[in-house]
Order: C-alpha cells, then structure tokens, then sequence
C-alpha cells in the first residue's frame, strides 16, 4: 500500500498537519509522500491540475493508494478515488465540500465580478505568507468537480470539526449520509483540527491498520 497526503489550498507541505502526521508515518517506519501542490506556480492552481500531479505519483505496478486529503486537498482525494481504481482507502480531514459555494460568498460579489474581469485576484497563502495571484480558471474548473458525482463504494473516513468556521460540517454529514460506505467522526474542533491531531493519528492508524 501507497500512502500519499494531499495539502489544503493555499497550504504546503510543510503545514503543522502535513509536518506532524509526516513525523508520525516515519515513527513506524512507513513511507508517505507529500507531493507539493502548489507545483511551483500557485497562480495556475486548479483541482484538475492537482489531480493529475497526484495521479502521476502512483506506481505503475498497480500498487493500491491509500489517500489523505486535508480540505480542498479531501475534496482533490474524493475525486482521485472516483476516477482511479487504484485508490482503495481515502482518510479526508475536514473535506472541501462544497468549497466555492463556502468560499465565493466570504469575497462578495463585487470581488468576485471584479475577479472575473481582470482574470487575477490575490490570495493570502498561508504557507508563503504572503499573498499571491490566483487565476480565475481555478473558478470555472472547481465548478466541475460537484460531490453528486462521487458514487464509488470507495472505504472513506472523514474526520470533520464541529466548530469548522470554513467548510461547516453540514458538508460532511449530507456526503456521508447517502453513502453507506462513509464513516465519518465528529470532533470537538476548528478547521485545522490543531487540537485534535493525537485523535486524528488513533483514527488513521485503527482505519488503515498501521502498526
């Protein structure tokens, strides 16, 4: 089994979650990529972009992957999983459901009319820290990617805050409801789950079976 941990939007590899599950992965002796997402050129990010860059880290051999996506990097997971039948376990921390639908109304209408018009808006990223440009085909290529068409009975735990102030956890509940083969745990957290990371651990190893 491949193991392979998918970052947030406008993250890295090197946030508190990636670094600390990292170190966690290497305690028992278990490889886990962490590809960088951001590709070097965070202004042409889009999620079909990434799909492609995480696709292109599986093995030829038909190795089965085991996903872990935090955020819109849960939401890039979710649809691997759906596309690639190498993909057989999926762990989502506090997934990107729904992600324009919470994110466009917190810039306004106005910013995102003028986002349209001028094809650029800056984004804070978090690990750059420091704003950068983002291109509006990000828009119009996450518009495609829409939870209804994730229908494959694909082992899926979601790990979901109670308190998310970014993807509320409705997202997590509709998305596990009318799918049997979703389990997902509620935890008395914000979005990045800083508090809850020894939980998250317990949950990862007991639903992948780690040593």
């Amino acid at each position: 089994m491949d193991y392979i941990y998918l970052h947030g939007f406008a993250s890295s590899p090197n946030s508190a979650k990636a670094r600390d599950i990292s170190d966690r992965f290497t305690q028992i002796h278990t490889k886990l990529k962490i590809p960088d997402l951001n590709a070097g050129d965070f202004s042409q990010l889009t999620i079909a972009r990434q799909i492609a860059q995480v696709a292109a880290e599986f093995n030829n051999d038909f190795t089965p992957v085991t996903l872990i996506g935090s955020s819109l990097g849960g939401l890039t997971a979710a649809h691997l999983g759906q596309q690639n039948l190498q993909v057989q376990r999926l762990v989502l921390l506090a997934p990107a459901f729904g992600f324009l639908s919470h994110w466009l109304p917190k810039l306004g209408d106005e910013e995102v009319q003028r986002w349209q018009q001028e094809k650029y808006i800056m984004v804070y990223h978090y690990g750059k820290q420091r704003s950068l440009s983002l291109s509006y085909d990000f828009v119009t290529d996450a518009a495609q990617y829409q939870e209804k068409l994730l229908q494959r009975p694909i082992s899926t735990l979601i790990l979901h805050g109670k308190k998310d102030e970014v993807i509320p956890i409705e997202a997590s509940r509709d998305f596990a409801r009318s799918r049997p083969w979703v389990e997902l745990v509620e935890l008395d957290s914000d979005h990045a789950l800083g508090n809850v990371i020894k939980e998250i651990w317990q949950a990862i190893r007991l639903f992948c079976q780690l040593p």
